[in-house]
Parts: C-alpha cells; sequence; structure tokens
C-alpha cells in the first residue's frame, strides 16, 4: 500500500510535472524574439544615429567649407579693396607733387631763371631758411656746418645765437644732411633737391588726408573727394605756392600724419598689431612736429583738449588716454632735450594741460561712477581742478625767468578786447594778416565748390549724434565696441568725436586768425569727404526719421554711393578745365628793382656789412648775400620783434640823430628805405607801420575819430631824400632805384650846413 501511494505520488508529481513542462517551453521563444527585436530596434536606432550623426558632419563640412569660402572671398575682396586704396592714395600723392612742381616753374620760370633770381623767389622773407641749408652743404663738413649754426654770430648783429634751435632749422639739417651723404650733388641741384623735398612732404599731406577720411568712411572713394576739394580750394589750404620753405610747409604734413595715426588709435575695431603701430607712428610724428615748427605745442594743446574732453565724457578707452599722456610727455620732454633746452616748452600750455588733467583723475578716481546728477556734479568738479591746476602752473612757471612770451598773452588779451595799448609790437603783430579776421571770400570760396555746405550738414549730424552719446555714456549705458550699420549711432565711434571736436575748435581759431585756415580747411575738405560717404551717416538721420517706406539700410548704402558719385562729377565739370589752365598759363612773376638791389649789394659792399630794413627785405638779404642783419621775420621772439621796431624809426616822425642812434646802437652799416613803406596807401590807415610807429612814438592825436599825426620832426623817409643837414651829416646815399634807397651811417660825423 505504501508503494502504492508512493508510486502514485510520483505518478503525480510526474504527472503535474508533464503538464508544467508544456506550459513552461512557449515562455522561451517569445523572450528571445523581444531580445532580438530590441536588438533590431537598438541596431536600427543605431544605424540611424550614425546615418544622422554622418549628415550633420557632412553638413558641419559643407558649413565649414561655406564659411572658409565665404571667409576667403571676404578677405580677397577686402584685399583688393585695400590695394585699391593705397595705389589710388600713392597715385594722389605722387600727381599732385607733379602739380606743385610744374605750377611752380611756370609761375616763376624757375628752370629758367639764374641762381640769384631763384632765390628771390622765395617770398615773405621765407629764403632765410633756405640760406642755412645753403651754408650746410657749403661748410667743410656736416659737423663742421652744424657746429657753425649752433654758434652764429653772422646772422643777428652783435649776437651769437643758437639758429638750430632758435629758427627751428631741423629740416634744413636733415635735408643737407641727406644732399650731402646720398651723393645727390651728381644728379641734381641742391635748390631742386630743396624744393624736392617740400613737394615730397606735400604729397605726403595730401595722402595722409586720403587715408584719414578713407579709415573714418570705409570707403577710399571719401579719399578722392578729400584730395579733389584740397586741390580746388588750393589758395586757402597751403602756402607753398609762394613761400617754398616756410615752417608750415614742412610742419602741416606730419601734422597730418599724427592726426592719421590718432584716428587709427582710436578706432575700435583694430588689431593689437595695427593699434600698436599707430601708437608708435603717432608718437614719432608728435615729437617731430614738436622739434621743427615752434608753435607746434599750441597745435598740440589745441588737440589735447579735444582728447581731454573725450576722456571727460567716457566716450573712449582709459587705457588709450593713458597711453596718449605718454606719448605728449614723453615728446615734450624729447623736444626739450633735441632743442638745447628750449624754455617755451616747460611754459606751454600742452605741458600744463597734461599735468592738470593728470593730477585731477588721480583725486577723481570714481567719477566716471554713479547716477547721472551725480556725474554732472563730478564732470564740472573734475573741469575746475584741471584748469585751475594748468593755470596755477603757468604762474608758478612764470616766476622763473624761463621764456619772454608774455607779448603773446599781452597780444591775446588785445585781440579779444580786454585791454587796449600803444605798443607797437603789440599792435605790428594784431596787423599782420595772419593774425586777422579772415575775410568773407574765404566762405564764399568754399561755398562756390561745394564744401561748405555739405561740411554744416556732416558737422550737424555728427554733433548731434555724439551729444546724444555724451547723454547716454553720462546715463550709466556702456559704451559699444562694435558698431553695425543698423545701429544708426555714427556719434558713438570715437574717432568720428575726436575729429567733431577737432573740427569745431579749429575752426573757430581760423574764425578768429586767417592764418588758422591753413589747419582748419583741409581738415574741412577731408571730413566733409567722410561725411558724405559714410552710410552711417545716412543711417543715422533714417533713424532719426524712423523711415519705413524703404529699408533704410539699403537707402543708405545707395545715398553713400550717389551723392559722392555726383559731387565728383560736378567738380571735374567745373573745375576741371581750371586745373589744366593753371598748368597752360605763364606767369611772370618778376622784380627788377630788387634783383637791382641785391646784385648791388654782392657787388658793392663788404661781407662784414650790417644791413637794417623790414624783415621780409632782410630775409632776401640774407639768403641772397649771407650779410648780417639787424632782425629776421620771425614773429615768435619778443627781442626780434624790439629791434624790428628800432629799425623801422627811419618812417617814423623822428630826428636824424635819434635815428642815427638807435642804427649805430645795432651797428648798422647800411639802412635801407621801401617806398612801398614810406608812402603807404591803404584804406585800414591804422595798421600802417607809420600809424603804428605815430602811436608808439605819441605822435597823434584824434579829432573826431579821425587820426593826425603831429610831430616837430618831419617823417625821415621823407626828409632824408631832400639831401639836407643834418640828415647829410650822418647818412650818404649809396644807391637808389623806384624801390629802395639804400643810406650808409657815417661812424666818422662831418657836419655840413
Amino acid at each position: 500500500m505504501s508503494e502504492l501511494i508512493c508510486r502514485k505520488s510520483e505518478t503525480l508529481k510526474g504527472d503535474d510535472e508533464v503538464e508544467k513542462e508544456p506550459e513552461k517551453e512557449p515562455e522561451m521563444p517569445t523572450k528571445d524574439l523581444d531580445e532580438k527585436k530590441e536588438k533590431e530596434v537598438k541596431k536600427s536606432s543605431m544605424e540611424a544615429n550614425e546615418g544622422e550623426e554622418k549628415d550633420a558632419q557632412h553638413e558641419q563640412e559643407n558649413s565649414r567649407r561655406r564659411s572658409r569660402q565665404s571667409s576667403s572671398a571676404y578677405f580677397v575682396q577686402c584685399l583688393v579693396r585695400v590695394v585699391f586704396g593705397c595705389l589710388a592714395a600713392v597715385a594722389c600723392g605722387i600727381l599732385y607733387a607733379a602739380y606743385l612742381s610744374a605750377c611752380h616753374d611756370r609761375k616763376f620760370w624757375f628752370s629758367a631763371k639764374q641762381e640769384l633770381e631763384r632765390e628771390i623767389s622765395f617770398q615773405g622773407g621765407s629764403g632765410l631758411y633756405y640760406y642755412f641749408y645753403k651754408h650746410m652743404l657749403s661748410a667743410p663738413s656736416f659737423e663742421r656746418g652744424f657746429y657753425e649754426l649752433m654758434m652764429d654770430n653772422r646772422t643777428i648783429s652783435g649776437q651769437t645765437i643758437n639758429a638750430v634751435e632758435r629758427l627751428s632749422l631741423y629740416p634744413e639739417v636733415i635735408t643737407s644732411f641727406i644732399y650731402r651723404y646720398t651723393n645727390s650733388q651728381d644728379f641734381v641741384e641742391p635748390i631742386y633737391f630743396y624744393i624736392g623735398v617740400v613737394f615730397c612732404l606735400q604729397a605726403l599731406y595730401v595722402t595722409a588726408l586720403f587715408v584719414c577720411s578713407w579709415v573714418l568712411s570705409g570707403t577710399w572713394v571719401a579719399g578722392m573727394l578729400a584730395v579733389s576739394w584740397y586741390v580746388i580750394n588750393r589758395p586757402d589750404t597751403t602756402q607753398v605756392d609762394h613761400a617754398v620753405p616756410l615752417r608750415e610747409n614742412w610742419a602741416l604734413p606730419c601734422f597730418s600724419l599724427q592726426v592719421v595715426a590718432l584716428t587709427g588709435f582710436l578706432s575700435n575695431n583694430i588689431r593689437s598689431a595695427t593699434e600698436m603701430f599707430c601708437y608708435l607712428t603717432m608718437s614719432a610724428t608728435t615729437f617731430t612736429l614738436l622739434l621743427i615748427w615752434e608753435p607746434g605745442h599750441y597745435i598740440l594743446f589745441v588737440q589735447g583738449l579735444c582728447l581731454f574732453l573725450l576722456d571727460s565724457f567716457d566716450v573712449m578707452p582709459t587705457r588709450k588716454m593713458d597711453d596718449i599722456h605718454k606719448v605728449y610727455l614723453s615728446s615734450l620732454f624729447l623736444a626739450y632735450l633735441f632743442q638745447f633746452e628750449n624754455t617755451s616748452l616747460i611754459s606751454s600750455p600742452l605741458l600744463s594741460l597734461q599735468i592738470g588733467s593728470l593730477l585731477a583723475r588721480h583725486f577723481q578716481q570714481k567719477m566716471k561712477i554713479g547716477p547721472l546728477v551725480a556725474r554732472v556734479m563730478k564732470l564740472f568738479l573734475h573741469f575746475h581742478l584741471v584748469f585751475s591746476t594748468s593755470i596755477t602752473y603757468i604762474y608758478l612757471v612764470k616766476l622763473i625767468p624761463v621764456s619772454d612770451n608774455d607779448f603773446i598773452l599781452k597780444f591775446l588779451e588785445v585781440k579779444f578786447g580786454l585791454n587796449r595799448t600803444t605798443d607797437f609790437v603789440t599792435n605790428y603783430l594784431l596787423c599782420q594778416k595772419s593774425l586777422q579776421a579772415p575775410s568773407q571770400d574765404l566762405f564764399l570760396r568754399l561755398t562756390q565748390a561745394s564744401v561748405l555746405p555739405f561740411y554744416l550738414l556732416v558737422l550737424a549730424v555728427c554733433l548731434l549724434s555724439t551729444l546724444q552719446t555724451i547723454y547716454r555714456r553720462l546715463s550709466g549705458e556702456p559704451m559699444k565696441t562694435r558698431h553695425s550699420l543698423e545701429d544708426g549711432r555714427i556719434g558713438e565711434q570715437p574717432a568720428v568725436i575726436y575729429h567733431v571736436f577737432h573740427s569745431l575748435f579749429f575752426g573757430s581759431l581760423a574764425l578768429l586768425f586767417d592764418g588758422m585756415k591753413y589747419l582748419w580747411t583741409p581738415y574741412v575738405c577731408m571730413f566733409t569727404a567722410f561725411g558724405v560717404c559714410s552710410p552711417h551717416l545716412f543711417m543715422t538721420v533714417f533713424k532719426w526719421l524712423k523711415l519705413k517706406s524703404m529699408h533704410p539700410v539699403v537707402l543708405a548704402l545707395i545715398l553713400s554711393t550717389a551723392v559722392p558719385t555726383i559731387i565728383g562729377f560736378s567738380l571735374w565739370r567745373e573745375y576741371y578745365p581750371h586745373v589744366l589752365a593753371d598748368l597752360g598759363e605763364l606767369h611772370e612773376i618778376h622784380d627788377p628793382d630788387m634783383l637791382e638791389l641785391m646784385t648791388w649789394i654782392r657787388l658793392h659792399t663788404p661781407a662784414a656789412a650790417v644791413f637794417a630794413g623790414s624783415p621780409q627785405l632782410l630775409g632776401t638779404i640774407k639768403l641772397c648775400s649771407g650779410s648780417a642783419v639787424t632782425s629776421l621775420p620771425l614773429y615768435t621772439d619778443f627781442n626780434l620783434l624790439k629791434r624790428t621796431e628800432d629799425s623801422f624809426q627811419v618812417y617814423a616822425m623822428r630826428s636824424a640823430e635819434d635815428v642815427y642812434k638807435l642804427l649805430t646802437a645795432q651797428k648798422t652799416n647800411y639802412v635801407i628805405i621801401e617806398e612801398s613803406i614810406c608812402a603807404e596807401f591803404t584804406r585800414n590807415k591804422g595798421c600802417r607801420v607809420k600809424d603804428l610807429l605815430d602811436i608808439a612814438n605819441g605822435h597823434v592825436i584824434f579829432d573826431q575819430e579821425e587820426m593826425y599825426s603831429v610831430s616837430k620832426h618831419g617823417r625821415f623817409c621823407h626828409e632824408i631824400k631832400m639831401n639836407y643837414s643834418p640828415y647829410t651829416n650822418y647818412f650818404t646815399r649809396v644807391f637808389w632805384n623806384h624801390s629802395y634807397h639804400v643810406y650808409k651811417v657815417n661812424y666818422v660825423i662831418s657836419f655840413q650846413y
């Protein structure tokens, strides 16, 4: 029984196992199928992902290829534009130099004249500088010639001067060095080499204006338009036509290069290497300007004032302003050393401005943070600190006798109506054409050439945009480093803001002094050309007008191309025939009386003779004969101006004895009386030399606003021609013609009655 039970239980268990087995058998293939399906899905998904990745990689490679192609195409396009722009700039410079050379030769018949007549053609006393160039070439060696200029006792009678420092003769020194050591004497005459260097500098001047307008606008078409306006307005942009050796003809090209370098340095989108190049160029040109032009530190003071405003309004990086401070201070220091410790640089307004600005920035390190009202108050305090420190420094320097520039401040006081004087030197300076207000003819000429109307429009737009930018900065809005055309904010570019201030300051000076037009007018041409060729300017106007009828970017690009094209075509049509006529016409500027006088001085006077006369005439005498003179045509030297006043007493109502004492005090051997001064008749009666002398000597009375000269002595230049005593006792006439009367000063007096 027990076995049966056991078997039965086993059979039952076996049956259960058998029954269970068919239930377990179908579960195994379903799992395998699921796993296979999952694997297949994974494989398909992996393959799909790999396909997508490959597609993405292909797309990335294609995009990279496209970007490379577009970048290479853009690079090639930019390279072509730069190459064509550079070629156009160089071509403009070369053509302008050739044009100047041709006009100069036809105006003076330069190539057909003898050496003496060529030297006389240097007008306005500017030939004085060419004399020292000749002297350097005639010296046995360069070192000997340079030493003789530093110890010059054959220029101003009774004085030993450092002519290099006193007359800023580094251009002549460098030019003579190049001529001597390049063996140029085998190929070209000294006078042609000299004027050739000056004309090359003018070519560099034009090229710099071209590049400056190009950098600001982004198109070299602006450079072409700037050069065109410059050439058309040549009587108001340069003096090289009639006075080649003038200091301005050497200094202004250097200043234009400095402005171009500064423009590039202030630009936002600039590489570090380009920025360093601009910085080094700016340093070199700033030093050169201070070295070769005595008023250069006044010009740089105006420029420094513009940059000071940019820094105060926080529209330029502080780092760049620090670098500019280094440029100014290092250039002043080097110029001080190279000009033999020139004390005028110590009391210069440029140095005082740098000192005041650095001290104010040190004490106001948190000036550029805070709300609008607080920043405006800090700004006024900053201005007060800078200018009060600068003025204090100038007055402290005056306590030390470093220079004789007080007469400049006295001149400015009288010029602006703050004072009146009878001083001859001050009134003589006020009557110089370059220091008087310009005539209306200047603005009429600029208007006829179409530059002035466009200039006013461009300046108005840039000025308004600049004021908006200043307001945003004072309100705390950050300054953008990258500007797009769609922004329509031309006044946010630091270089544009600088040129706005530059144009305003130099334009204000040009309204006061006619001579400043040679600094202002070229930059009017450049700034106007930039404006009419810049799409950013048109886009700024469209943003203000909220133009919606047409896409403003497209319209700005169209106008920035169409407007300069129309202007250029109209200028070519109207002024191109005049330019060709200037090259075709033959002028003859001939002064036979001057030629006769110089020939007589060379042949009949000793080499050690001393001459007295007007400064312009004495400059020509020094050039043609090498004789010593009593004064020079230099209006920044007070001592020379006082000697000029003593020499001019021959046109005053003074006795023969008084004039004789003044001339012998200057060791004069010959005095030259010019008919153009003695018999001068002009509408501006108060500016004649004899009127200025009568006012200074107290020989004038006023009756119903009319000026009358009264003295117990007759006018010396008239009385001496009568050949009666006592004039014949002190002076003997040795030469005369229609324009000049030469009298020898008798050191042995024989009284004849």
